[in-house]
This record gives structure tokens, C-alpha cells and sequence, in this order.
């Protein structure tokens, strides 16, 4: 019974905050989320990064190792999204972004934080930097076809991870009042992100709706046998594994729609909205049953 109460004291707050979200955007299809946006890209977002990284109690070695396992995640997820698009006969280029890239911030932080306390956040955090980085480069490189450092080097919160990890090797920690005011925008980072998602439900629409199902079957029941593979091959343990674990199984990201639609044709775009709306609503019934694994095995 202990368990079933953790799993809801894990799942109900991220799922309360994407419905308040979706009732805002139903109530009001015209509702404004750049404000949201922005605030998230410039601020929000870094600020989560930094207070993660420097203020959860990860290590340095912590950190790398789970960067590292990510990237063997991401790899193991082209993998599995070239084979699956290939398939379909869809372009295994510019509709490969939605399958391996996982929604790992603004889902997978807040419900690893819940289930794990600080400690499990700041592995998440590890894990989100490395999608983080991959958006605004392979995600780029992959919707445009064209190799671009622009707008990575323009990314605030790729500096701060760099900044955070520097902290963290050399063992000097951040400034109370620095640390006091990352923690307030990290919070409500993660509360207007996740009102955010529920709004983005509301606006994205399913165009194809088999190939999304297809999609969301390599996302959302394929990632977690990638998480599980690498958790056994490294033989991983405790709660950090349960952290790989639930991160490997989010649902596509809302960035790589985003960046679709600045880089890719609108046939390519329309598929990934439909591989995201359909993963993110198939994650409500997938994602109760990943945390009760996490809480139950690796803990």
C-alpha cells in the first residue's frame, strides 16, 4: 500500500498541473504561452540546470557517468528510430527527432524529482543536459539538414550546465543568494512548463494518426528497453538507475516540434505534432507504470 501511495504522491502534481494547463487552453485557444517561452528559455531553464547541478548533492563522477549513459541512450534510440522510420517509409532524417529525444525536462525532471527527492533531480539533471545539447545541435542538424553551432551558442542554458559543471569539479559552491534565487526560478520553472504542455495539447493536432501510434510504440515501450539494457550492461543500482530508467521512457519532446517548424517542411512537421500529442496522452497510462517499477526495484 506504501508503494501505491508513493506512485500517487509522484504522479498526481505533474498530472494536475499539464490539466490545469489543458483546461487554460481550452477555456482560451487564443492564451499567450511566449511569455512562458521565454521565460523558460532565458531564465527558467538555466536556472534549473544550475540549481540541479550545484545544489542536489551530484557528484562530478555522478554527473559524467550518466551523461555518458545518456548519450548511449540516444544512440540506442536512432537505432530503433531510423529502423522504425524506415518502415514506414517515412524520412528517416527529419522525422527522427521525436523518437530520440525524450520530453526529459519538462516531464521527466519534476516526476524523478518527486519520486527521488533533490538527489534524484540532479541525476536527472545530467540526463536533460545532454538532450539539452542534442536539440540545439543533432536536432538541428537533423531537421535542416545542415550543420549549425548558431543557435547552441546562443543557448543560455547549454552555459549554464557548463558553468554548473565547473562548480562541481572543482568543488566550490554557488553563492547562498545565487543558490536562494535559482530555487525560486527553478519551481516555478517547472510548474509553468508543465501548465505549458497541457496548453501545447490543446494546440497540436494529430495528422497521421497509425504512424504516431507506430512512433509512440519505439518512444514510449522501446526507450525504457534501452533504459533497462544500459541499467544491466553497466549493472547500475539504487535510485540513480530508476532515474535512467524513467527519463528513457518519457514521451517525445515539444522542442523538437519547435525546431521542426523552424527548419523542416510542413509534411515533416504535421508527423512529428502527431508523434507528440499521441506519446504525451499514451505517457499518462505508460508513465504510472514506469515510476511503480522505478520505486519498486530501484531504490
Amino acid at each position: 500500500m506504501e508503494l501505491y501511495l508513493k506512485l500517487i504522491d509522484v504522479i498526481f502534481p505533474v498530472f494536475a498541473l499539464v490539466g490545469v494547463g489543458y483546461y487554460l487552453g481550452k477555456k482560451n485557444p487564443k492564451y499567450d504561452t511566449t511569455f512562458i517561452t521565454n521565460f523558460a528559455a532565458k531564465f527558467g531553464s538555466p536556472a534549473l540546470a544550475f540549481y540541479a547541478i550545484t545544489s542536489t548533492g551530484v557528484t562530478f563522477d555522478q554527473f559524467i557517468d550518466y551523461f555518458f549513459y545518456t548519450i548511449l541512450a540516444v544512440i540506442g534510440f536512432s537505432i530503433i528510430g531510423v529502423i522504425f522510420l524506415v518502415f514506414q517509409k517515412r524520412d528517416y532524417i527529419t522525422e527522427l527527432p521525436p523518437l530520440i529525444l525524450p520530453n526529459c525536462g519538462n516531464m521527466g525532471l519534476p516526476i524523478c524529482l518527486f519520486a527521488y527527492g533533490k538527489l534524484g533531480m540532479g541525476i536527472a539533471s545530467a540526463i536533460s543536459a545532454v538532450i539539452i545539447i542534442s536539440h540545439f545541435t543533432f536536432g538541428i542538424f537533423l531537421a535542416s539538414k545542415k550543420i549549425s553551432f548558431k543557435v547552441l551558442l546562443e543557448s543560455t542554458p547549454v552555459y549554464a550546465v557548463i558553468i554548473s559543471v565547473c562548480l562541481l569539479y572543482y568543488e566550490i559552491e554557488a553563492p547562498v543568494f545565487i543558490e536562494n534565487t535559482a530555487f525560486l526560478l527553478a519551481y516555478s520553472t517547472i510548474a509553468m512548463i508543465l501548465m505549458s504542455l497541457g496548453i501545447a495539447l490543446t494546440k497540436l493536432r494529430v495528422f497521421a494518426f497509425k504512424d504516431a501510434v507506430i512512433s509512440t510504440f519505439a518512444r514510449l515501450i522501446l526507450g525504457p528497453l534501452v533504459g533497462l539494457s544500459i541499467i544491466y550492461l553497466f549493472d547500475l543500482k539504487g535510485f540513480a538507475a530508476g532515474v535512467l530508467f524513467i527519463q528513457t521512457s518519457m514521451p517525445s519532446a515539444i522542442l523538437t516540434y519547435l525546431i521542426g517548424s523552424m527548419y523542416s517542411s510542413k509534411k515533416v512537421v504535421n508527423g512529428i505534432a502527431s508523434t507528440i500529442v499521441v506519446s504525451t496522452i499514451a505517457s499518462f497510462l505508460t508513465i504510472p507504470i514506469i515510476v511503480f517499477i522505478a520505486l519498486k526495484y530501484f531504490i
